[in-house]
């Protein structure tokens, strides 16, 4: 396959940055995107030129590091894969393929196609977890019974990667889908009842904070996640919500 890149190339957070032409060739089908990207890089390192800066670590569509916007769509034309997962089958020979950054107020672009995701992080910080001493204290882990129903749809929360696909999917590049992921994966365990109140109006408090911007409930945020993490979790923060604002 031959195909001309259209890439993102931005030195850091105050440059200007611009799309820049590249060409390839000889790229597989077989090949995953981010092999593609690799052999690009190898012909401008050949070259003496600067290769362009991207993000990835497993390269197995665990830890959501390979975020890139191709052609319009957060991880690209498939669905329910990350930008590693994504094969150049996708595309035709001759293609002209457009390689952006997650573009968000939240996620500043550090170079290139790499962005700063760790408002994230801080939002986690902020309420993402449980607070239990389990130094000489633990439990058998049916000790505490759990609907299985609950189980799976916490379960199905759990799974949420925080690569950031429903920030760069919406309009408003908000953040609900991640953070009714977090909060919800543990509102429907007991385990997570004990600081629930907390927990979903301190990371809805730090989401807000972060410049994240609001649900408006047209769903690309769902279409576009690479796990399928469904919009009930945000109809469920929103719930959690009402319900520790009312607790005071």
């Amino acid at each position: 396959m031959n195909l001309t890149l259209k890439i993102w190339r931005q030195k850091n957070a105050n440059d200007k940055g611009k799309m820049v032409d590249y060409q390839v060739s000889d790229i597989s089908p077989d090949m995953s995107f981010l092999e593609m990207l690799d052999v690009l890089n190898e012909q401008l390192i050949n070259k003496g030129e600067e290769p362009v800066a991207f993000d990835h670590d497993c390269r197995e569509g665990i830890c959501g590091m390979c975020s890139l916007y191709i052609n319009g769509e957060a991880h690209g034309p498939d669905r329910g894969v990350t930008t590693c997962q994504l094969h150049m089958r996708m595309f035709k020979d001759g293609d002209t393929i457009f390689i952006e950054p997650f573009r968000a107020k939240a996620f500043p672009v550090i170079k290139d196609l790499v962005v700063d995701r760790s408002a994230f992080d801080r939002i986690q910080h902020a309420g993402g977890f449980i607070s239990v001493n389990t130094s000489g204290n633990t439990i058998d882990a049916n000790a505490i019974p759990v609907n299985k129903h609950d189980a799976d749809d916490a379960f199905s929360a759990a799974t949420c990667i925080g690569c950031g696909a429903c920030v760069a999917s919406c309009k408003n590049s908000s953040a609900m889908l991640f953070v009714g992921a977090k909060v919800s994966q543990f509102a429907l365990l007991p385990q997570g009842q004990v600081e629930a109140t907390d927990r979903v109006m301190n990371m809805v408090k730090q989401m807000d904070e972060e410049g994240f911007g609001n649900c408006t409930n047209t769903g690309a945020c769902e279409v576009e996640c690479p796990k399928g993490i469904s919009l009930e979790n945000i109809a469920r923060m929103n719930s959690e919500y009402l319900k520790a604002s009312l607790k005071g």
